[in-house]
């Protein structure tokens, strides 16, 4: 009988991994990789102690050559960590004794708490690195939905009623323009967070008298992070914004996705995810199609929230250090990028091959009969009868067109008070949803204008 691993949650499960998120992503975030990042940072402050003159560089050299990830026990490493509440002291009991006499100077005038967070600003900007990649290939998939259907009318629908005729195009644009803002976040928010962090015991960097700062800026220059201004022990504000910039972006990905589900029902009928053999089959209902990336999107929306709604917890820390906040973070951090991961990934999918039926966004235009349109009639009548007498006149005749089904334009050109005024040709017109866009054409075109695409 084969063995399934012992995954507890939709992140390493072996059914829905690849639903909620990435190999790339999961990788990041890996227990193999985050140690192998705290190594790097126990090898790089060496090396800067070294350049700094506070430990010997033959010292250096040798933690820098002979510290090896794939030699330590793990199963030493994860049962002192258990025991200690922290795995740095665990990992550096092992790479002292991997790096000989050279091995006192690993950790030279370091705190946990500053090998862990900057390993995780090297998790999150490795991360980051493939958001922003995801984010550019999705802008690339909705600016050509923007383009390709920039004037394909479709009811606009408001409170869940047509309100007014739109383009798909300018639907289109509008998601656009959320991550147009969302790859200038990224971009703005990427020096804030992507700060070393090295301070020391209570963050004073007492333990290196002279020359604290300028390890750190050795430090920093060497992993090729930003430099702080102050300690950030306990001023979480970077991390926080990190993740709550992943639940903006799951934010606009749930809301895509909820229009996409609505406009795929059957009454609907306008837009369908593409089609795979199997995919969205009911074990019952042979007929089903159900529209599964845009339910994910919509399920991760909910969880990067919450994951959001922990990180702003978790910045109210007590003096300089903190007694649980800090490891909230390691809960909400790594499922976040993972799950933003996988979102992005459903929604390249869906949006990249979405199947778009212009006949039946016509045919829904037109199930009112033309009273989408009102507006445009009384507008349009407005200066041949004055703007009161024509709100009456048009709020009259859909009265009528609802009671007997009739049409707009066959109710307005029963009223006297319209037809001894505008021909039959002009009632056509004014009440042909078509004719009455707005600038929805062109406010597609200035949101593909606005950035370099």
């Amino acid at each position: 009988m084969p063995v399934f691993p012992a995954a507890t949650t939709v992140l390493d499960s072996v059914l829905f991994r690849d639903a909620f998120g990435t190999s790339a992503m999961r990788e990041v975030f890996s227990d193999l990789r985050l140690i192998a990042r705290y190594a790097e940072v126990e090898v790089a402050l060496a090396k800067a102690e070294a350049r700094c003159g506070v430990i010997p560089q033959q010292a250096a050299d040798e933690i820098a050559k002979r510290t090896d990830v794939a030699a330590l026990d793990f199963d030493v490493l994860r049962e002192e960590t258990d025991i200690v509440g922290y795995p740095i002291l665990p990992l550096v009991h092992q790479l002292a004794k991997q790096c000989g006499e050279a091995g006192r100077y690993v950790h030279w005038g370091a705190t946990t708490q500053d090998i862990m967070d900057t390993a995780v600003v090297l998790q999150l900007r490795d991360g980051l690195d493939i958001i922003e990649d995801d984010i550019t290939a999705l802008r690339g998939i909705l600016a050509d939905l923007s383009r390709r259907y920039r004037d394909t009318p479709m009811a606009g629908r408001t409170h869940l009623q047509q309100a007014l005729p739109v383009t798909f195009g300018y639907k289109a644009a509008i998601w656009l323009a959320a991550f147009d803002r969302h790859a200038e976040r990224l971009a703005q928010l990427k020096p804030r967070v992507l700060v070393g962090q090295f301070a020391g015991a209570a963050g004073t960097l007492a333990s290196l008298g002279g020359k604290g700062f300028e390890v750190q800026q050795a430090l920093c220059k060497e992993l090729g992070l930003g430099v702080p201004v102050a300690t950030w022990h306990v001023a979480r504000d970077g991390f926080a914004e990190a993740v709550n910039f992943l639940a903006l972006v799951t934010g606009s990905l749930g809301k895509i996705a909820l229009d996409i589900m609505i406009m795929a029902s059957t009454e609907f009928a306008e837009v369908y995810e593409p089609f795979v053999k199997g995919r969205g089959a009911s074990s019952t209902m042979p007929q089903k199609r159900n529209p599964i990336s845009s339910e994910l999107m919509l399920a991760v929306a909910k969880a990067v929230r919450q994951h959001a709604g922990l990180m702003l917890d978790a910045m109210v820390q007590d003096f300089e250090r903190a007694t649980g906040p800090w490891h909230a973070e390691w809960m909400a951090i790594p499922e976040s990028f993972v799950l933003t991961a996988g979102s992005l990934h459903q929604a390249k999918f869906a949006l990249g091959g979405l199947i778009v039926d212009e006949k039946k966004m016509a045919d829904n235009l037109d199930i009112s009969r033309g009273l989408i349109v009102a507006e445009a009639v009384m507008m349009g009548l407005a200066p041949e009868i004055g703007r009161q007498e024509a709100h009456d006149v048009v709020y009259d005749a859909c009265r009528v067109a609802n009671d007997k089904s009739m049409t707009l334009a066959d109710a307005l050109s029963a009223d006297p008070r319209v037809s001894t005024r505008i021909d039959r040709g002009t009632i056509e017109r004014l009440t042909s949803p078509k004719n009455y866009l707005g600038l929805a054409p062109d406010m597609v075109d200035r949101v593909l204008s606005s950035v370099k695409r």
